[in-house]
């Protein structure tokens, strides 16, 4: 676990000491199926010309408005997705946040790229007081660097990836209150253990990006209570790793959407999302990265319709909230409810 100090900078060369790194950046074990340069401008064809009818919603989506009043009286262990894989944790008390991403688009500017399908269910000045802040990589819908300026004063720590913390304290966050680690390494924060587990992904913010930050999914306890937050991840062996060290969980939250089967290497179909969970030893499955953001070319509610007739038939209870809905963990499953469109 690296602590920055006062000469922390943005270079991928500070970690080359990883085993995840070689060759100028952070590399996966195994090389995944995703988009080569030469398939770049297809796909980029295709997503501005063939998209589904569905891709986006046709109506606004049902948001439940929080307040701060409410999340200061919820129980511990409560559990709200804010929107795509920006979630808050109530742990022993304090508040947790997620690959926080509050702005209207997923992108380096706000006059274009992927547009939200709702307004964020409560804004970063109306949140309780935030214990932490926990990053899985670099990418613009899992990391904003404006709600970073908002959060760095009022945050008392960012746990992060290798190089991802470096960003943080280029930009003004305190390198006091930036963690960084390599995939197995651990930290713990004010009585939460937070554990950096190896993904499946990539990473960068520019066009010629090679990698220049790790990725990582984490395994979260307070007490006995477990959670697994997977970040961005195509499918692969690490999940029964995961599971086998650090199982069961009492939570997963795994990605599941934005997946295309030309880019399978980095994100997963609604069916391997399952598989993970299952290969977690999970007992309750939160599917997060969809509901917010068009960045595939399936319909917006797929993800959704899919991983709940999945779950069902394999009887794993599926946690699917509305945006800005709590999740009292405490509570015993309830049956998913389905407030997207299902097909008759």
């Amino acid at each position: 676990m690296t602590t920055l100090g006062l000469s922390a900078c943005g270079n991928a060369a500070r970690h080359a000491d990883s085993p995840q790194f070689r060759d100028g950046g952070f590399r996966n074990p195994v090389t995944p199926k995703t988009v080569g340069w030469r398939e770049a401008p297809r796909v980029v064809w295709r997503m501005l010309s063939d998209k589904p009818a569905e891709a986006t919603p046709a109506a606004p989506l049902p948001v439940a408005r929080l307040t701060r009043e409410q999340l200061l009286a919820a129980p511990d262990r409560t559990v709200v997705r804010l929107g795509h894989s920006t979630v808050l944790m109530k742990l022993k008390g304090a508040f947790w946040l997620t690959d926080p991403v509050f702005s209207e688009r997923a992108s380096p500017v706000q006059w274009a790229g992927p547009k939200r399908f709702h307004a964020p269910p409560i804004a970063i000045d109306e949140l309780p007081p935030i214990q932490g802040v926990l990053l899985s990589h670099d990418h613009y819908d899992h990391l904003a660097k404006a709600a970073i300026a908002q959060l760095a004063g009022r945050v008392g720590h960012f746990v992060a990836p290798l190089g991802v913390g470096d960003l943080l304290v280029e930009w003004g966050v305190d390198p006091a209150k930036v963690r960084q680690l390599d995939w197995w390494q651990s930290t713990t924060v004010e009585g939460v253990r937070f554990v950096a587990t190896p993904a499946q992904h990539f990473s960068g913010r520019g066009l010629f990006s090679d990698n220049p930050t790790l990725w990582a999914s984490w395994v979260v306890q307070a007490d006995d209570f477990k959670l697994f937050f997977s970040g961005d991840t195509g499918y692969f062996d690490g999940f029964k790793a995961i599971g086998e060290k650090y199982g069961p969980f009492d939570l997963t939250m795994i990605e599941c959407g934005a997946y295309d089967r030309q880019w399978s290497g980095v994100h997963m179909q609604p069916e391997e999302t399952l598989q993970a969970h299952l290969d977690l030893r999970g007992k309750r499955l939160m599917p997060v990265h969809n509901g917010t953001f068009d960045l595939a070319m399936h319909d917006w509610h797929d993800p959704l319709t899919r991983i709940a007739a999945l779950a069902s038939a394999r009887e794993v209870p599926v946690v699917t909230p509305r945006i800005g809905e709590p999740v009292d963990m405490n509570a015993p499953p309830l049956a998913a409810m389905a407030w997207w469109p299902v097909a008759d």
